[in-house]
């Protein structure tokens, strides 16, 4: 009876294991997206919080928008790409539509940030980039109210 149980458990197992197996292959890959704007800001505030709307292109219509990846490459340089996941499997449409899509950014540091949106690469592989600087509102709030 034992020998019986185990081997049902390791025919439903393996049954189990090579349901889950995908010979088909990966039908998709991640791709950086091409930034056509952004909108931030004049200026910051320090500790409030932002939301940055960025305007993309959506090749075709194998491409969807997954995320943006925001790389901190000083203590006020923010280099942002825009992530699509790209569908291989099937013939697509071109499409070249401009997309919105937005990320909240907090600021931390009292010094002027630097944004660098990737536009995509030159002709000799080189990234290209927005870029758009920031600065910090150092100003304290007054009250109109206050008497002197």
């Amino acid at each position: 009876m034992k020998r019986l149980v185990l081997m049902l458990g390791l025919a439903l197992a393996s049954l189990g294991f090579n349901a889950c197996n995908n010979d088909d292959g990966v039908n998709f890959h991640f791709e950086a997206l091409e930034v056509v704007s952004a909108e931030l800001p004049e200026s910051f505030e320090l500790n409030a919080q932002y939301q940055i709307s960025v305007t993309y292109n959506r090749p075709d219509d194998c491409t969807f928008f997954e995320g943006f990846d925001v790389i901190q490459e000083d203590a006020t340089i923010r280099n942002v790409v825009v992530v699509g996941s790209v569908i291989t499997d099937r013939d697509c449409n071109q499409t070249s539509e401009e997309v919105e899509a937005t990320f909240n950014f907090v600021v931390l540091h009292n010094e002027d940030y630097l944004f660098r949106f990737f536009q995509g690469e030159d002709e000799n592989g080189e990234p290209q980039y927005l870029e758009i600087e920031v600065p910090i509102n150092n100003s304290p709030t007054t009250n109109s109210n206050q008497q002197i």
